[in-house]
């Protein structure tokens, strides 16, 4: 019995999947007893109360290289492009000298040459250009926008611990109609899971969820949730807590089971308002992924490129969904 006990342990550790028996999804479980607003609502109003530095989330570090990218964050026309040594630089979108689209600049030697009259920019400040502080953290870009953010700024932006290496990340970028806080509060609430998204996750049972207080210490301001990821029939079981380090961002944690250690960032991203006037918010999602398992590295080397890709095709099928419920939150709100 030993010996049978020592193998099925090992043959559980070899293959961290476990075979999902048929089920409707009709018949779970309902969830909407233990989901309180009330907690959901002091879990948002907590999180929207800590700092930011004025940090934004707004790319990922691979989507920056050898072009200029422009994109708008709360409002802010900006652009990113990489220096003469591969840094980050982040600057006003518009030319000081008659305002031409500088995300169509071609970049020479970590300049920025405007097409319209060929006024080179760089890194460096003039009289009438300021670039923006920014900051790479080697899976996503950041722009400190100290007008907008009104708070006390910070050198850098409030990134929670992610795994070691070998890891791979991925991430996703979507956009919606909706404020940051109603991605936000999407994301603390994990009652919806494994009814909103049956195609990703089952058994889904929160351990422990912080109590309906607008006070709360640190400590205690997390969800705990056990859930099974599901990968068609098949189902990788762990538990996961959830933290708020920056009022837009909210950090899924795997703190047992396969993957210890890998993280799920999501930072809601305000972009401005669109053409008709309603709030434009973008999801931008780091899913940081980490194996404790002797090949997981070397695997890495040869499948990194497609692992990549369906990570980032799931969380973008996720986030789909999402919007449509923080969407629904923004409408009812307004």
């Amino acid at each position: 019995m030993r010996m049978l006990t020592e193998l099925r342990d090992k043959a559980a550790k070899a293959w961290p999947f476990e075979t999902l028996p048929p089920s409707r999804w009709s018949t779970q479980v309902p969830s909407f007893a233990a989901a309180d607003p009330a907690v959901i609502r002091s879990a948002l109003v907590r999180a929207q109360r800590r700092p930011s530095g004025n940090w934004y989330a707004f790319a990922a570090s691979s989507q920056i290289g050898a072009k200029a990218f422009g994109t708008s964050v709360a409002g802010v026309q900006i652009v990113a492009w990489r220096g003469a040594y591969g840094e980050l630089l982040t600057a006003p979108r518009a030319c000081p000298h008659l305002g031409a689209d500088l995300a169509t600049a071609p970049v020479e030697c970590g300049a920025l040459i405007c097409p319209w009259h060929g006024l080179r920019l760089t890194g460096r400040p003039n009289r009438s250009w300021q670039p923006l502080p920014a900051h790479d953290d080697g899976v996503l870009c950041w722009v400190r926008l100290d007008a907008v953010g009104g708070e006390a700024p910070t050198d850098e932006p409030m990134v929670s611990p992610r795994p070691d290496h070998p890891r791979v990340a991925a991430v996703a970028r979507v956009e919606g109609v909706c404020e940051p806080r109603d991605i936000v509060a999407n994301r603390l609430d994990p009652w919806h899971g494994s009814w909103f998204h049956p195609y990703s996750f089952t058994r889904l049972e929160v351990i422990s969820a912080p109590p309906a207080d607008d006070d709360l210490s640190e400590e205690l301001d997390r969800f705990v949730v056990a859930v099974t990821f599901r990968i068609g029939r098949l189902g990788v079981p762990v538990i996961a807590e959830f933290t708020t380090p920056d009022p837009r961002t909210v950090t899924m944690r795997i703190i047992d089971g396969e993957g210890l250690g890998s993280v799920v960032e999501t930072h809601a991203t305000p972009l401005g308002p669109g053409r008709d006037g309603l709030p434009r918010t973008a999801v931008v999602e780091a899913v940081v992924a980490h194996s404790d398992r002797p090949h997981f590295g070397t695997a890495l080397l040869a499948a990194s490129p497609m692992i990549k890709f369906v990570m980032g095709r799931s969380a973008k099928r996720l986030w789909r969904d999402d919007l449509a419920y923080a969407e629904r939150l923004f409408e009812l709100r307004s």
